[in-house]
């Protein structure tokens, strides 16, 4: 049985791929996520905030006493205080490149065109096999409309994939209001692949101090049918690798997604709540269903499912909507 897929151009051996987590800053989990057999890992992300901060402070330190005598040799910078956080992490990424045997895929993250987009060549010279740009960003700005918004973003896809050679998936909001449409700019930007979908983790009020507090709630798998929705209606119709992330906890959620048309499946949320040992256990589910459904490899059962494959495709649109009311009987 061939479990093989091919996503941004990279031969993996099943379509399971570890995504973006806390998890990666730590080679021996990178290790011991080859082991429980992912198929590649994308790498926690490259902040712009990370850049443009190491940037100043070293800007603010090359010019601690400019106004002083030349001679005074107390005044030369200390250059071993330069904060290197981009700089460690490049070389935390050209480590994991040279040691793991499944491609390593950066992650940049980041919504406007500025320094950060130079580090797209940087992070190609690491070694590593692709990046994922993360458009993080909530536009609030009401005097801001969306054509402007979007526009920004594709010039940041354009400006990244013009910078390297390294193939580009581009993980996406689903707060748009002609995804499709979008996702097509995107891959006429440059774009090899589209991620579907980003997941804004959206803070809460603590009623004791009055604060805004950050709230991390890990995904589970009821979230996936936005996603699975998506990858239906675009996979065909779009020329990209589609990922789907967001919601894949089980064997069954990486079953739905590659029926949509999605080439691989990235969980994470699930490594975090129950550890490596759920990675072979979705692996084997996987296994045991294609087995059952008379499924020789992964790519046939690729799209299966899409919006143009199956009998109704009006059940990924609005008459879903009307079917699911209609149904409901309290």
């Amino acid at each position: 049985m061939n479990l093989g897929t091919n996503y941004l151009g990279l031969e993996l051996k099943n379509p399971l791929v570890h995504s973006a987590s806390p998890l990666t800053k730590k080679l021996s989990n990178l290790h011991r996520l080859e082991k429980a057999g992912v198929s590649a890992i994308v790498m926690h992300s490259l902040f712009e905030e990370q850049i443009e901060e190491e940037g100043m402070m070293l800007d603010r330190i090359l010019s601690e006493g400019a106004d002083s005598f030349g001679e005074a040799s107390s005044f030369i910078p200390d250059y071993n205080v330069v904060p290197v956080g981009a700089d460690d992490h490049l070389a935390h990424l050209s480590r994991a490149a040279s040691e793991i045997g499944i491609p390593i895929i950066a992650s940049l993250n980041g919504s406007s065109l500025g320094g950060w987009v130079d580090y797209a060549a940087r992070i190609e010279a690491t070694g590593v096999a692709a990046l994922e740009l993360n458009l993080y960003n909530v536009p609030s700005d009401p005097d801001v409309p969306a054509s402007e918004i979007e526009a920004g973003y594709i010039d940041v896809v354009r400006a990244v994939c013009s910078s390297t050679s390294l193939p580009v998936a581009v993980k996406i909001s689903p707060f748009l209001t002609a995804p499709a449409h979008f996702a097509r700019q995107v891959v006429s930007a440059g774009a090899k692949g589209l991620v579907l979908f980003n997941r804004f983790y959206q803070p809460d009020i603590d009623l004791e101090t009055l604060e805004v507090v950050p709230n991390l709630k890990l995904s589970h798998s009821d979230e996936l049918r936005l996603p699975l929705r998506w990858t239906a209606l675009l996979s065909g119709r779009i020329p990209a690798d589609i990922a789907v992330t967001g919601g894949v906890h089980t064997g069954d959620d990486l079953i739905k997604s590659m029926l949509c048309g999605a080439k691989v499946g990235m969980m994470t949320s699930a490594v975090l709540a129950h550890g490596f040992d759920c990675i072979p256990t979705v692996l084997e589910r996987l296994r045991h269903w294609m087995a059952e459904n008379d499924y020789s490899s992964v790519e046939e059962m690729c799209g299966a499912m899409r919006s143009d494959h199956v009998g109704d495709p009006s059940a990924y649109e609005r008459a879903n909507y009307m079917k699911v009311l209609g149904s409901y009987s309290g």
